[in-house]
């Protein structure tokens, strides 16, 4: 039996769903040699500094840095955790081959590995990588499955960061509550939660100390158009009206003409961040909220895998292009037909560039056809959508 594991409940029936196993069990999906069940989030977690040393129990400074000679994990102390840990574990130990289906990235190799390590997973273990979960692109995944040790360095930099998350955070915190905190108040230290403070706090400073300052411009309105002097900005108004008085005795005349040619490129396609910004600037989505909008739309088999840091795509995705563009046609009709046209879609390094790709290539449409989507998924959808399309339009002559 095989036994394939997902990071959450609807994907596992995605997957199931391709493979066939249409049986429904108690925590997993089974058919046709497949066993297809789910972790949901941290299911296993490093152990607590008590849980090491009964001495690390209390809080002092005395008993830091807390240094475990070797770091392990638990089970999370969670009911409907363990129920499902259990079913995993039971599962993975009748198992000829375990197909780890986690979340794409370092987070998701992690979070699979700790439960496959604490269920004392014995047999082979493949991995299932795909960026897409449309039946398509879990067909080509199985296709390709690859060994557990091909991503063993990932798996180990996962390790590593929760144990520097972990030292950093659990040390760090008590030392500095310890020292500052008052009345008992925790102060939480973390890699990323403490500098992203210390930038608002930095900001905050800025615009408590800022100081307006008065500054004069010199501007003229010639035939509905406004010119600024090149003089820019005055300090004191005296200046600025020597100025004027200076020039309002001379004829307006053209001095010199430039004329330029110039090209404006396709925007680069969304990473994370860039749709994060982007979405923020439109309709005023948080981070948060365009996250969960972005992730929504993958598990709806609409767009790629959102959790990347790249703007390319990889080559292996240029001859599935016409294929995406054709999926989405009849909600651009406006823009693809002319693309579908061409003898040959362009294939520009600025997009394409295996180097610049990792894990995940740049936020796509998948190609099937946009429908299912709220208000807000249809307009986060729409920009990733006219992104992808314009990447292929010729440059914009100026």
């Amino acid at each position: 039996m095989i036994v394939c594991i997902a990071e959450k409940p609807s994907v596992a029936r995605d997957i199931a769903a391709v493979l066939g196993a249409t049986q429904r069990r108690d925590g997993y999906l089974e058919g046709k040699g497949y066993q297809v069940t789910w972790t949901f989030g941290h299911l296993c977690r490093l152990l607590e500094p008590h849980e090491y040393n009964e001495q690390w129990k209390s809080w002092a400074l005395s008993r830091l840095p807390m240094m475990p000679d070797k770091f392990q994990t638990k089970v999370a102390e969670d009911t409907g955790v363990q129920k499902q840990f259990n079913i995993i574990a039971s599962l993975v130990q009748q198992a000829d081959m375990v197909v780890n289906c986690g979340d794409a990235g370092q987070e998701g190799e992690l979070i699979q590995r700790w439960v496959l390590n604490q269920a004392g997973c014995k047999c082979p273990v493949q991995r299932l990588w795909i960026s897409s979960l449309t039946p398509e692109a879990i067909k080509e995944g199985f296709e390709k499955l690859k060994p557990a040790s091909a991503y063993q360095l990932l798996y180990e930099a996962g390790m590593m960061r929760a144990i520097g998350d972990w030292m950093l955070g659990m040390n760090a915190t008590r030392a500095y509550t310890l020292r500052y905190g008052q009345n008992r108040q925790v102060l939480s230290i973390g890699r990323v939660q403490t500098p992203t403070l210390a930038l608002i706090v930095k900001r905050h400073h800025e615009i408590a100390q800022f100081k307006p300052e008065q500054y004069w411009e010199l501007k003229t309105l010639y035939r509905d158009t406004t010119f600024a002097s090149t003089k820019g900005k005055f300090s004191k108004e005296e200046d600025a009206r020597e100025l004027l008085d200076k020039i309002s005795q001379e004829l307006f005349r053209v001095t010199k003409v430039e004329k330029k040619k110039g090209t404006e490129y396709a925007p680069r396609l969304f990473d994370l961040t860039s749709l994060q910004v982007e979405c923020n600037k439109r309709y005023a989505f948080s981070a948060d909220e365009t996250l969960k909008i972005i992730q929504s739309l993958y598990e709806k088999k609409l767009t790629t895998y959102p959790r990347v840091d790249t703007t390319y795509l990889s080559d292996d995705i240029y001859p599935k292009v016409p294929a995406i563009l054709k999926g989405i046609a009849p909600a651009y009709e406006s823009l693809v037909p002319s693309l579908l046209e061409s003898a040959k879609l362009p294939k520009s390094n600025k997009l394409f560039d295996n180097s610049k790709v990792t894990d995940h290539h740049a936020i796509i449409p998948t190609g099937v056809r946009p429908a299912g989507m709220d208000a807000n998924e249809a307009k986060v959808y729409d920009m990733v959508a006219r992104r992808f399309i314009a990447a292929f339009y010729p440059d914009c002559k100026i």
